[in-house]
């Protein structure tokens, strides 16, 4: 950003990348994936790199409101140096806090999920996904993430997206404004989870794994993560190799790719986010 700012120039968007996509192994992969999609379809966008600090949302949610405000108002300060006005990000955590927080302390944009803004692309023809590419016919389930779902109601922009890659598409029982947490919402991440008889990735994961499995009778036994019924390891209909659980969320990927490996299906199920099913499609590997 300070490269485009010194010759004058001002970027179509700035791309939010988040602590997750910065520094996490696994969710660099999708901040590639979404920048070379970014690329391919011309975006003119720009990163503040070392610039860019925490938005503040886990200390919030941990209840430490002062460091909160710390580090927002930190981000305000660069943002309004820049002059900024939109921004795009691959973190729901992300983009809830900066647009749904920042306001009440001066910092007002507008802020887009990478899934709305790839659902833009596509509907503009700036990214083709002609033929759903490889992923055509192939079973995918779609995780929603709390704070993109519930707490900004979107559900359909991440679907969209998948729709476009002609993939066969199925719903876990519980999903959209029904969705049960990946477990590591509200400052859950950052600790151990409280003792119960099993941890909320893992009723997830064997969710997602009858959906995609096809199993009717795992589905019709999940009532809930105290029930004590919920979970039979799914049987899977025809091996179902190569299914996918697709998600949008940092947290999401952390959380569910766990559950598939508490469940032991790696072999036969992968965990991506949307920006990598689209930027493979397009031959845009990251």
């Amino acid at each position: 950003m300070s490269n485009l700012a010194a010759a004058g120039e001002e970027p179509e968007i700035l791309f939010w990348v988040g602590c997750a996509g910065a520094f996490d192994d696994r969710y660099k992969r999708v901040t590639r994936a979404f920048v070379r999609i970014l690329e391919h379809a011309n975006v003119k966008y720009a990163v503040l790199g070392m610039e860019e600090t925490c938005t503040g949302d886990p200390a919030k949610r941990a209840g430490n409101e002062f460091l909160f405000q710390m580090q927002a108002m930190q981000n305000i300060t660069t943002f309004e140096g820049y002059g900024i006005k939109k921004i795009v990000t691959a973190c729901p955590h992300c983009f809830n806090t900066i647009k749904n927080e920042y306001p009440a302390l001066g910092g007002n944009y507008e802020v887009i999920h990478h899934s709305t803004f790839l659902q833009q692309l596509i509907n503009e023809g700036r990214v083709g996904v002609a033929g759903g590419g490889e992923f055509k016919g192939q079973r995918i389930t779609f995780h929603d993430s709390c704070y993109l779902g519930r707490a900004n109601n979107i559900y359909e922009a991440p679907r969209d997206v998948l729709a476009a890659l002609d993939a066969d598409l199925v719903e876990m029982k519980r999903s959209k404004a029904n969705g049960l947490c990946c477990g590591a919402g509200g400052a859950q991440m950052w600790k151990e989870p409280e003792p119960g008889k099993k941890d909320i990735n893992v009723e997830r994961t064997e969710e997602a794994l009858a959906a995609l499995d096809g199993n009717a009778a795992a589905l019709n036994n999940m009532l809930g993560v105290e029930s004590g019924n919920a979970g039979a390891t799914p049987v899977p209909r025809n091996s179902q190799q190569g299914s996918i659980i697709a998600v949008s969320c940092p947290f999401c990927m952390t959380m569910m790719s766990d559950g598939v490996k508490n469940k032991e299906r790696e072999n036969n199920v992968q965990v991506f986010d949307i920006a990598e099913l689209i930027a493979t499609a397009e031959g845009l590997n990251a």
